[in-house]
């Protein structure tokens, strides 16, 4: 064996008095301070000669036994507070190895198992064990220490090695096994002296030969195993330099004890943080579940969205975007923020969404969708949490956006010369208030100009108050070079401070490019007989004037059958209206609620086909309930030009 334990950095070996150490107990402790120590193992020989004449030494430099246990106390006391201080897995660990390293040990390696259980129930026998966490060493390390090991080194030399450190496998009857499943006390050992076999094979199973050939005879090792509330999670093994080196002695009892305590404190912080990752997650996948995976691109707009969660300490929030295609190829806007970090704010923002969806559907106006939001937030009970959103519907061919707020942060828009704006809305209160009238404001928004959407987590955080950071964000979209809604989200994104956010982020941005106008007819029909003869030759005139002969045949066929299922249960007249985008569309509407569905017909069945004729000669249909009545509507490709 080489004669010294390879560390982090090579430093000289400690002179007493410098290394900051557990004190030592004698092996004969008062009763009374026994019995102030909690958990407690009574105290046994000394494992060597050399630990047990440690306590006369110091008990003839004028030590007092009772200050020195007041010590230990202390340091059980601070290094608990850190071990569970953190809920995060990474962050345990580096406490573990900065509460025992150097004060207890030299080097300190933690194993979990891997892969890492489901701590809610029973994991059964462990598979393997991973390296998740070092200080002091390099052993069971495979090669040279990266760059990038070298970067995530921590002033303490401590190193994470989650994402790359060795596994060994977990045999039934192995010394691994055994030293993970034993409900034994701990034992320390010696490497080269009698009774250190077992930890030299365990040592060897770990890290190898040539791992173990790292560590000079005279070390001392002690293995501890990590014992959650339902199984056994890993293994912790504590390494002391020989005492030659570092004037230290070996683990005696007291240190065992010590070390089986802070293990058992370690063994319970790493499943906490194992819980609340998985919890984290759950919550997360929730919330995420709950957002469109991807928007409806409309014709003459283009959308693009982000949502950031928050660091793992704030919880799950309640941040939501959506957009709905409308009647007429406009198409609503929504983003939302429920108030609150938890479950149950997950839960309301999918109840508000579905709610928002329902509302828009209807066309209503967006001063009545947040109405009727409120509404739904009352009946949901007060007890819920409150909510901000801000509602936009968008016309690609009257160029206008209409706009209404809800205690929302005010959007982003952007004009065609690149000057940007905060839309001045009126605020309102939120929704869950109740009894607050909410109002709408249009907007000329022509081709080329933008609005962007999104929660206070992007303009608001620990250090910079929401006024600053609107201005901020205003400023940045003004003067950035971007050319789609994907670069103005990712603009909007760079003015977010380094490091972790308090809240969740969720962005809507959409380009406006309208439907010129040339590309639009639109007609009101009186009901009545000859209405669907009128409809039929404006329809083919339409078509002749854009070069779309092809599909006038069908065309004049579908709009008819349409335009008399309209005239005979409309009061008002009748809508009519052409769209040619890269698709035609084709709008029906009148003031009748009654939705159109298909039906079956028989050989003697005079009625009833028209839907069926739609069906099958349009690419999509559809139909959508409004607030003033219904809009049948069709789609067909354009042909193929040569």
């Amino acid at each position: 064996m080489r004669d010294q334990l390879k560390t982090e950095a090579e430093q000289p070996p400690a002179v007493p008095g410098q290394r900051r150490q557990v004190p030592a107990l004698t092996t004969a402790p008062a009763p009374a301070a026994t019995a102030a120590l909690p958990n407690a193992l009574p105290t046994a020989p000394a494992a060597t000669p050399s630990a047990g004449a440690a306590a006369p030494a110091r008990r003839a430099a004028g030590r007092p036994e009772r200050a020195e246990m007041a010590d230990r106390l202390g340091y059980l006391d601070s290094a608990t507070r850190r071990i569970n201080s953190a809920l995060d897995l990474a962050a345990t660990l580096r406490n573990i190895g900065r509460v025992l390293v150097p004060t207890l040990a030299d080097a300190a390696v933690v194993h979990l198992r891997d892969p890492l259980p489901n701590v809610e129930r029973e994991p059964g026998f462990p598979e393997e064990l991973r390296i998740h966490h070092s200080t002091g060493t390099r052993i069971g390390r495979r090669g040279r220490p990266s760059a990038l090991d070298d970067r995530r080194r921590s002033r303490y030399g401590a190193r994470s090695t989650a994402d790359g450190g060795p596994a060994t496998p977990v045999t039934r009857g192995a010394a691994r096994a055994h030293a993970l499943l034993s409900r034994r006390p701990a034992e320390a050992a010696v490497l080269g002296a009698p009774g250190a076999e077992r930890t030299e094979t365990l040592l060897r199973e770990l890290y190898g030969t040539r791992g173990v050939a790292r560590l000079a005879a005279g070390t001392s090792v002690l293995a501890v195993p990590l014992r959650g509330r339902k199984a056994v999670l890993g293994l912790l093994i504590l390494i002391r330099r020989p005492p030659e080196r570092t004037g230290r002695p070996v683990f005696d009892a007291a240190d065992t004890a010590t070390a089986a305590h802070l293990a058992t404190q370690a063994g319970l912080a790493v499943d906490t943080a194992l819980r609340y990752a998985r919890e984290w997650e759950i919550a997360n996948e929730l919330q995420r579940s709950m957002l469109p995976l991807r928007l409806p691109q409309s014709h003459g707009v283009r959308i693009a969205q982000r949502y950031l969660p928050g660091e793992r300490g704030a919880q799950v929030g309640g941040d939501w975007y959506d957009a709905v295609p409308l009647p007429g190829n406009r198409v609503a806007l929504i983003v939302g923020d429920v108030m609150g970090h938890s479950l149950t704010s997950a839960a309301i923002m999918g109840q508000l969404r579905t709610s928002a969806q329902t509302l828009a559907a209807l066309d209503l106006p967006p001063h009545e969708v947040l109405y009727h939001l409120d509404e739904q937030a009352q009946r949901l009970g007060r007890e819920q949490h409150l909510a901000t959103c801000v509602y936009a519907v968008y016309d690609p061919i009257a160029n206008r956006v209409v706009m209404a707020n809800a205690g929302h942060v005010p959007p982003v828009l952007v004009r065609p010369d690149g000057t940007a704006e905060l839309v001045e809305l009126d605020s309102g209160a939120p929704i869950g208030v109740g009894g607050v009238d909410f109002n709408s404001v249009e907007l000329p928004a022509p081709p080329g100009s933008a609005l962007l959407l999104f929660t206070d987590g992007l303009v608001e955080t620990r250090t910079r108050p929401i006024s600053d950071g609107l201005e901020v964000l205003r400023t940045r979209i003004a003067a950035a070079r971007w050319q789609s809604p994907e670069q103005l989200c990712q603009e909007a994104l760079r003015i977010l401070p380094p490091g972790d956010r308090g809240d969740d982020i969720a962005l809507l941005g959409a380009c406006f490019d309208g439907i010129p106008a040339g590309d639009v007819a639109h007609w009101y029909l009186q009901p009545r007989n000859e209405t669907p003869g009128r409809a039929r030759r404006l329809a083919a005139h339409t078509l002749r004037r854009w070069g779309l002969d092809e599909l006038c045949e069908a065309t004049e066929l579908m709009v008819s059958e349409l335009v008399t299922n309209a005239v005979q249960h409309a009061t008002r007249p009748v809508t009519l209206s052409l769209v040619r985008t890269t698709r035609l569309r084709c709008e029906v509407g009148d003031d009748s609620p009654l939705l159109p569905r298909p039906r079956r017909t028989g050989p003697e069945d005079e009625r009833g086909r028209g839907l069926q004729i739609v069906a099958r000669c349009a690419d999509r249909w559809g139909a959508t309930r409004l607030g003033t009545g219904k809009v049948v509507w069709f789609e067909q490709r354009l042909p193929v030009r040569t």
